[in-house]
């Protein structure tokens, strides 16, 4: 028997991953509506669209205000998300029901939505109260883009604005 010393393989070598296109803006716009405008008119004009890009640029968060919570509203937000939560898993476990099914999904679900809005209206006092007066208002929140620019695949930039007649 003749020893064999241990073959030493190289790790494959890695293929690359094709990187993303490099694209150009062509133009800016204030709002989403005239970029969406003229990606439409590239469609329109046979342009192919799959190499187009809509990108938001200086993204704003703005919170607006809705509103002051007190108890009872606390009590009402917290009544809704437990009734649904409570109805669904309601519905879930009546699913489940093997002995009259109709009448046990309808009434488990019944049930989950009652004691969910309970549970949740409780629970929605009790957060409200220990923020101690902290955060007593309600609002929403939306992260939107101050412009829009339209970006194009380098190779085809020169086409999208010949296309728009923007030349």
């Amino acid at each position: 028997m003749s020893e064999q010393s241990p073959r030493v393989t190289a790790p494959p070598a890695r293929s690359r991953v094709p990187s993303a296109p490099s694209r150009r803006s062509i133009a800016g716009f204030p709002n989403y509506a005239e970029a969406e405008r003229a990606v439409d008119a590239l469609s329109d004009r046979g342009f192919p669209v799959e190499r187009v890009a809509i990108v938001g640029r200086e993204l704003e968060l703005v919170e607006q205000v809705t509103g002051r919570l007190d108890y009872p509203r606390a009590a009402l937000r917290g009544a809704a998300g437990g009734a649904v939560t409570g109805a669904l898993i309601g519905w879930l476990f009546g699913l489940l029901s093997w002995i009259v099914p109709l009448i046990g999904l309808l009434l488990l679900t019944v049930y989950g939505l009652v004691f969910g809005a309970v549970v949740g209206a409780i629970l929605g006092l009790v957060v409200h109260a220990l923020q101690g007066g902290r955060r007593d208002f309600s609002s929403a929140t939306v992260m939107r883009p101050r412009t829009y620019e339209l970006m194009v695949d380098e190779d085809v930039a020169d086409d999208a604005v010949r296309t728009l007649g923007w030349s």
